[in-house]
């Protein structure tokens, strides 16, 4: 925990701490940002916060004295329920407006790890609770110099195997053999584990109609067949398995033969505008100096979507955060499905992933921009058309 960082944001925030609570570790983020790591049950309340000024407290049941062990600070006790709530008045003494990983309305789940009940009883107590989100992404969402590098590490063997699987698929058509959807999968899957990459699921192959599931996954049984004259989608994450290692995630696109139909060639074509559209707005603001907020990327893709036509076949948001998890805690690029107004932040990064459903097919273009203190980079490969096998 860096607590002299802590308390600079808490700060600038205008907060007067930042209150951690945890029961059975159902919150992640309270243990990666403290820096705490238990040996024992963590099956009791606790409570730890961190003053904007000030040496940090925590509250915790006697039958777990040593849950907070690892941390600095001053401990309150309690067993009696009565007791605990005395102790949360004594812990917040007279803060008034602290963070919790709370959000309201839910607009931002990935932070919404205190129970309403939770939430109600601080503000019982006097005390006005404010999101944690935009703090939790300066701790969490940030990247090293070194998960930069392997990410950029993570791309080049995705890359490679997104590459690989295309021509595994374009000569077993082109001979004429059976392959389905399923076979890519496994391909990929094991072309992972082959070069050091794992993932949190298997990629998604799909052809045709099942590239315009958003989330597809093949069966292992009766996946689609994938033949000449078939459109292929194919959407790939992965991370190097090493400790702190963060993902690289990407979507693209091909045909089995020669010339592309004009409605799907059409139609990529719009996605690709929408995504440099995007990645524009991003590098523009950054260069400027001036406050991006995820909205307003989602806006400028899904702005340019709209001018199109293709208003009606957009599914989802731009882009979501990634880090050591594929969908991360920072900021998305995101004004459908939530308002995300959390700035764009350097040292962070994010998928910009237009996509277009339509009845028969769809198409998907998605990249990883990571934004760098005066500007944004793309830190993969990136399609300008379609990869004709």
């Amino acid at each position: 925990m860096n607590l002299k960082s802590i308390q600079g944001e808490l700060q600038k925030a205008g907060l007067d701490g930042w209150l951690f609570f945890d029961h059975h570790q159902r919150d992640p983020l309270a243990y990666h940002v403290l820096g705490l790591d238990p040996a024992g049950h963590v099956s009791r309340r606790w409570y730890y916060f961190i003053p904007a000024r000030g040496e940090p407290r925590g509250l915790i049941h006697r039958v777990e004295p040593h849950v907070l062990d690892q941390l600095p600070g001053n401990r309150i006790f309690y067993a009696r329920w009565q007791e605990q709530e005395t102790g949360l008045r004594q812990l917040l003494q007279d803060a008034k407006r602290v963070a919790m990983q709370y959000s309201p309305r839910c607009a931002v789940p990935y932070v919404a790890h205190v129970d309403a009940g939770t939430v109600e009883w601080i503000r019982s107590l006097g005390v006005e609770v404010v999101s944690s989100a935009e703090l939790i992404q300066a701790f969490e969402a940030t990247w090293t110099p070194a998960q930069l590098e392997m990410h950029l590490e993570a791309g080049r063997r995705v890359d490679r195997i997104r590459a690989e699987a295309f021509d595994f698929i374009g000569q077993t058509t082109r001979a004429g053999k059976p392959l389905d959807e399923y076979a890519v999968q496994t391909f990929v899957m094991q072309r992972f584990q082959e070069r050091g990459l794992i993932t949190n699921w298997p990629p998604i192959v799909g052809a045709n109609a099942n590239a315009a599931d958003s989330h597809y996954s093949p069966p292992q049984k009766g996946s689609s067949p994938i033949r000449r004259g078939d459109l292929v989608l194919l959407d790939l994450w992965a991370k190097l398995d090493q400790p702190d290692a963060v993902y690289y995630d990407i979507t693209w696109m091909a045909y089995c033969g020669e010339q592309v139909p004009e409605p799907m060639r059409k139609a990529f074509a719009v996605a690709m505008g929408a995504r440099d559209a995007g990645i524009q707005l991003v590098r523009d603001a950054i260069a400027a100096g001036r406050t991006l907020r995820g909205f307003e990327v989602d806006d400028a893709v899904s702005g340019h979507i709209q001018s199109c036509g293709y208003g009606p076949n957009i599914r989802h948001r731009t882009g979501h955060s990634i880090g050591r998890e594929v969908h991360g805690v920072g900021a998305n690029m995101d004004n459908m499905e939530t308002h995300d107004d959390r700035p764009v932040i350097p040292w962070t990064c994010f998928s910009i992933e237009p996509a277009l459903y339509l009845p028969d097919f769809g198409v998907r273009t998605e990249i990883n921009l990571f934004v760098e203190p005066r500007g944004a980079r793309v830190t993969g490969e990136m399609q300008t058309e379609f990869v004709r096998l």
